[in-house]
């Protein structure tokens, strides 16, 4: 049986607009899995912060200045940190730039407010003991990939400071992992020198935990990334 053209013609628009709605739910769901990300990520910072003894490299500047100057939080701090890094964006990637990479300042800004957020919650818990600090800092180390992890898994925009190490690693050639492994050591760096001309030649917000977030929070994303990667993606695409 020969349907006619026109028969035809009406499918083939059925499921193009089925398409473009499944689509465009797979996209909502992708960001409400970002904004997740975000939240977690916030709250993992805040963890880190809580123990005193240094947070994550890219959130090491950030948390010197706001050491120094209190009348803005860390959240508050981050976020202008992060605004910086996209404004670095701008520069390098000039005419590359894509303007969807500018939905970085709103979750820049939800990123800030969710760590203020998580260090609102924990704020009544005494951390006066060293191994109580260190601690907040391996849970906030493991929270802080879970979120990342997220981020990752929904795969639409780079946080600010991903985002700057591929507009660099694109822009020189180079390989992401290698120019990430030199931002990391660049944002210790940038607060070590803070932290010396702020606190008269003291090192401030920049310890052991700096280091633990380093070497750990990727290991920590892989685990996550490896049990949660195909259960997740199923569900975005909303597969059975």
């Amino acid at each position: 049986m020969i349907l006619p053209s026109c028969f035809n013609k009406k499918t083939k628009a059925a499921n193009s607009a089925k398409v473009a709605r499944l689509s465009g739910n797979e996209t909502v769901k992708r960001y409400i899995l970002l904004i997740l990300g975000l939240f977690f990520a916030g709250v993992g910072v805040a963890f880190t912060k809580k123990g005193e003894l240094g947070v994550s490299p890219v959130s090491s500047a950030a948390n010197v200045m706001s050491c120094k100057y209190d009348f803005l939080s860390l959240g508050g701090w981050l976020i202008i940190w992060n605004c910086i890094l996209i404004v670095g964006q701008i520069i390098i990637l000039r005419k590359n730039f894509k303007l969807i990479q500018l939905l970085q300042i709103p979750l820049s800004f939800l990123f800030g407010y969710f760590t203020d957020f998580g260090a609102w919650c924990i704020s009544s818990i005494d951390a006066n003991t060293y191994p109580i600090r260190l601690a907040f800092v391996i849970a906030g180390v493991i929270i802080l990939g879970f979120g990342i992890s997220l981020s990752v898994i929904a795969n639409e925009i780079m946080n600010s400071g991903e985002a700057f190490v591929k507009a660099v690693s694109d822009s020189v050639n180079k390989d992401f992992g290698n120019v990430k492994i030199l931002f990391d050591l660049c944002s210790v760096a940038l607060a070590a020198v803070l932290s010396l001309i702020l606190f008269d030649f003291k090192l401030v917000g920049i310890r052991e935990g700096t280091v633990i977030s380093a070497f750990c929070t990727g290991f920590v994303v892989k685990l996550f990334n490896k049990y949660l990667t195909v259960p997740l993606n199923s569900l975005l695409c909303g597969k059975h």
